[in-house]
């Protein structure tokens, strides 16, 4: 970014408006976790925005899912200054850049509102040489990093760990000058309450005040104690909730801030161990806001678990009161715990199973019609037909997904809509031949936020066999890969291994074809959809008993004495007639027909339709012990039929 952001207050407005209806809490510590967590105590930190997002986003997730309604970018040293020293000067901008996207994503994958705060820290050491770094150096790396956080796209800056006014002066001056977004300042202060310059706290916060800071406060340092007492001496500030203005820049009362160690630290068997406990600091949260905290947060030792316990305490759910009546639990040391003992969204509870699938679990058996989507806008005869199998007794309903490749309306409005109106599960085709991967994940991260989460995943026919001969299928991945992608969904993460916020709840069924003329591949593909992660197979049609015992034969060598490892939906479809029958056995791919089915229609005449409906119903009760249900497809759309197929089935099981 070479030119300044365009002015505007909105930003600022908005975020003083939040501080002013009360305490806004931020989050922790970053590096004390990330070394918590295998990060060697000498690794440059800032650089794992790009070679660690993972665990950078994950710390992000824990203090959201904490409540922290701030986060801050994992950017604190990334300036061109300390980067030198690893030989990284060259990379700020992106390090930058990358910890903002880093934090952004993480509130996207929580879906909370908070704010992502761009983390800028001082040029190093308050050491001679850093004394002796004038002005114009000064302003090139605090504008680098500015315009990194700007372009990943932060709500506001936090300036923090300054000790020398001068320096964090000059940056705050830079800020203001590159964007119009709202300025935390933040400085350490030592036991004497001091500057090393001698600067008090409260001629700090004048002259912070006096460059436009919109809030100052006080960070790291001694802990708690040290910290409160460094704000209450910043003399008379805005006290965090009491409802009064904004204050605009340049403000002689801006807000507080407070976010202090927690305690100091002590090495015990490689390991920092910081004194304050998360009740500690819970129990100093009302002296944080009698003393003018409006943001509250923690730095070095302070964990989610602090936060959490903040929060706490923010939302009243403590017995402490503010002032001298304060008593703040026992300090216990407190070893900051590695990642396995602390709560992440991957360990969050997956939604309720499925009714399919709670019918599947309850062996009770299954029965699903397939459903068409309708050619045109209008979806009232395709609800209409659903309604008139569930009066029948179905569990579910499949809709196709533009099969034989002919254009109908989309699988998912279609579910949704017969889900929203008549409370019926739907099990939605999705294949793989319409939608790149990114599109693939994206339709079914939205299907199940809409309650859409029983898929059938397919492959889908070639779009030469429809309605677009001249079109171009897209096949990033097959049935087998969006199995995968579905398992991985469901382990709360996407195919490119990001965290989606939680696992997702899907029951993924697949597709077998018994009778395929390539058998051995058939069955080889079902063993790979079965190890991705399946957990239902769906059969196409089959006519006869002969044909199912020969699946279940297959399945038994394949898989063992028991069978599928996974219950089997029998697919059928109904016969309408002789003509019917060897259009179905002869042009279309993947049903075979016996010799005396269509012998029986042929010799059926008229009455073809009746005896295509029992042998049907016929198939069913004699092999129903080795299936869990049956998938019925209508032909033509008579779902009349269909519906009086599944009443019969419910008859004769009552």
């Amino acid at each position: 970014m070479t030119a300044d952001r365009p002015a505007t207050s909105s930003e600022r407005d908005r975020f003083l408006a939040r501080l002013a209806t009360g305490p806004l809490l931020a989050d922790g510590a970053m590096g004390t976790l990330l070394y918590s967590r295998g990060i060697p105590q000498r690794a440059n930190l800032d650089e794992l925005a790009v070679t660690r997002p993972e665990i950078i986003g994950a710390i992000h997730r824990e203090y959201l899912e904490a409540g922290a309604e701030l986060i801050e970018t994992a950017t604190f040293g990334a300036n061109r200054v300390r980067l030198a020293a690893h030989g990284l000067a060259h990379r700020a901008g992106a390090f930058n850049r990358r910890g903002a996207q880093l934090a952004r994503e993480a509130r996207d994958v929580v879906g909370r509102d908070a704010w992502v705060g761009g983390s800028i820290g001082p040029l190093g050491a308050p050491t001679r040489e850093l004394l002796r770094v004038g002005e114009p150096a000064v302003r090139a790396a605090v504008r680098e990093q500015l315009d990194g956080l700007l372009e990943g796209g932060v709500d506001l800056f936090v300036f923090e760990t300054f000790s020398l006014l001068e320096h964090l002066l000059i940056a705050l001056d830079e800020a203001r000058r590159t964007a119009s977004l709202p300025i935390v300042a933040q400085l350490t202060y030592g036991e004497e309450l001091q500057l090393p310059d001698g600067t008090t706290p409260l001629a700090a916060a004048e002259a912070l005040a006096a460059a436009g800071a919109d809030v100052i406060g006080v960070n790291c340092g001694g802990g708690p104690e040290a910290c409160v007492e460094a704000l209450e001496a910043m003399g008379a500030g805005q006290p965090g909730g009491d409802g009064a203005g904004q204050p605009g820049a340049g403000s002689p009362f801006p807000r507080r801030s407070i976010m202090p160690n927690a305690g100091l630290p002590q090495r015990i068997e490689g390991q920092f161990v910081y004194a304050a406990s998360p009740e500690y600091l819970a129990g100093m949260v009302p002296r944080f806001v009698a003393a003018g905290g409006a943001l509250l947060g923690g730095c070095c030792g302070t964990t989610p678990q602090h936060v959490a316990a903040m929060r706490r305490a923010l939302d009243g759910r403590t017995t402490q009161t503010a002032g001298p009546a304060v008593v703040p639990a026992p300090v216990v040391p407190v070893r900051v715990r590695p990642v396995s003992a602390i709560p992440t969204e991957a360990r969050l509870e997956a939604p309720p199973a499925t009714g399919l699938a709670r019918a599947l679990g309850d062996r009770r058996f299954v029965i699903s019609v397939e459903i068409d989507p309708p050619r045109s806008v209008r979806i009232d005869r395709t609800i209409e037909a659903a309604r008139l199998l569930k009066a029948a007794g179905v569990d579910v309903v499949n809709v196709s997904d533009s099969a034989m490749a002919r254009v109908r309306m989309g699988a998912l409005a279609v579910a949704f809509g017969i889900q929203h109106d008549l409370d019926l599960e739907c099990v939605v085709h999705v294949t793989t031949r319409d939608r790149n991967l990114m599109a693939l994940e994206s339709e079914l991260l939205g299907a199940h936020a809409l309650g859409v989460r029983d898929i059938l995943a397919l492959t889908g026919d070639p779009p030469r066999v429809g309605d677009y001969p001249a079109g171009t299928g897209v096949w990033d991945v097959d049935s087998i890969g969006l199995v995968e992608i579905l398992a991985r969904l469901n382990r709360g993460e996407d195919a490119a291994g990001s965290p989606i916020g939680q696992p997702a709840g899907f029951t993924i069924a697949c597709a077998l074809d018994p009778t395929a003329a390539d058998a051995r591949t058939e069955w080889d593909r079902l063993e790979r959809k079965l190890a991705a992660g399946a957990h239902l197979v769906m059969t196409q049609p089959l006519y006869d008993v002969a044909q199912v015992d020969a699946m279940l034969a297959e399945a038994n060598r394949r898989f063992g004495p028991r069978g599928f490892p996974v219950p089997v939906l029998l697919g059928v479809l109904p016969l309408q007639s002789a003509r019917h029958a060897e259009f179905l056995h002869n042009e279309v791919p993947g049903i075979t027909i016996p010799d005396v089915a269509r012998i029986a229609l042929r010799d059926a005449g008229e009455g073809a339709a009746e005896v295509g409906l029992e042998m049907t119903l016929d198939l069913l009760d004699r092999v129903a012990a080795g299936v869990a249900g049956t998938y019925v497809m209508p032909s033509f759309g008579r779902y009349e039929q269909a519906a009086e197929l599944v009443r019969r089935l419910r008859a004769h099981q009552g």
